[in-house]
């Protein structure tokens, strides 16, 4: 079983929102390598949208009042001297902002992926799964990078950029949990966001050890973890076409809360 990835810096696949990577950057800037870019529009004293993008990856946007914002984004970013590869956003925003964006550029969109946010703020714990939850420690690295290899490639088809700098961070930080029956048999990612937040992912079974419960386990345990530290909600993001994924985690409490869609731009 497996979710999108969302952990700072923004992957390939963009699925942090704006809001959460301003967070970070608050509480950890030092965990992105190169500095976001952060910026909003404003007209008549009212913001109209925010945003943010960390090169060399995509666009993240808010929400957007006004379609004339995504003109005025288009084309700061297609003065910038570095290439924009795509835009993550909610379905309206994401669409009107490929539009925006061919008109500026020429260029085309590809629809990357279809996500799915969800929100929990109570959980229902799985019952009968062997094992225990703890925090992953130095000791896992080895098996945990061969895990978050092989999570790229089964999500993403190809391997991301700084999948050890981002492990070692979550290491550092405790933010990476492990299921433990016997031996470690899944890893969730989870930390606190914005004020009131959590944010769980990525999640990760290897094939061997599917279909015995043991990630809907450690997302549950590791929710309550965040929930228990003051969050509030806990939020995370599904492929729309995993429909395990989506299944499982309505069954310990998420409810799905929007769509957000990651699309690619065609070089020209």
């Amino acid at each position: 079983m497996r979710s999108h990835p969302t952990l700072p810096p923004p992957s390939p696949g963009g699925t942090q929102s704006a809001a959460s990577i301003q967070s970070a950057l608050v509480r950890a800037p030092k965990a992105f390598p190169t500095p976001p870019d952060l910026f909003m529009v404003e007209s008549s004293g009212q913001i109209q949208a925010t945003g943010t993008r960390t090169p060399p990856y995509n666009l993240v946007l808010s929400k957007v009042l006004d379609r004339q914002a995504m003109d005025i984004i288009a084309e700061y970013f297609h003065q910038s001297p570095t290439p924009l590869p795509g835009i993550n956003s909610f379905v309206p925003e994401a669409q009107a902002f490929t539009q925006s964006w061919q008109a500026h550029t020429g260029q085309a969109s590809t629809l990357n992926m279809e996500l799915r946010i969800h929100q929990l703020t109570q959980v229902q714990r799985p019952s009968q799964v062997q094992g225990f939850l703890r925090v992953a420690s130095r000791r896992d690295r080895k098996q945990l990078l061969h895990w978050s290899e092989a999570f790229s490639l089964e999500t993403f088809g190809d391997l991301e950029a700084d999948i050890e700098r981002i492990l070692d961070l979550q290491l550092k930080r405790q933010n990476l949990y492990v299921w433990c029956d016997r031996q470690i048999v899944s890893m969730v990612a989870g930390r606190l966001s914005q004020p009131g937040g959590g944010r769980i992912g990525p999640v990760y079974t290897p094939p061997e050890f599917r279909r015995q419960g043991y990630a809907s386990a450690c997302v549950a345990a590791v929710s309550q973890r965040l929930l228990n530290r003051d969050a509030h909600r806990c939020c995370l993001f599904t492929d729309i076409t995993n429909p395990t994924s989506n299944h499982i985690y309505k069954t310990i409490g998420y409810e799905p809360v929007c769509d957000w869609h990651d699309y690619r731009f065609t070089a020209i």
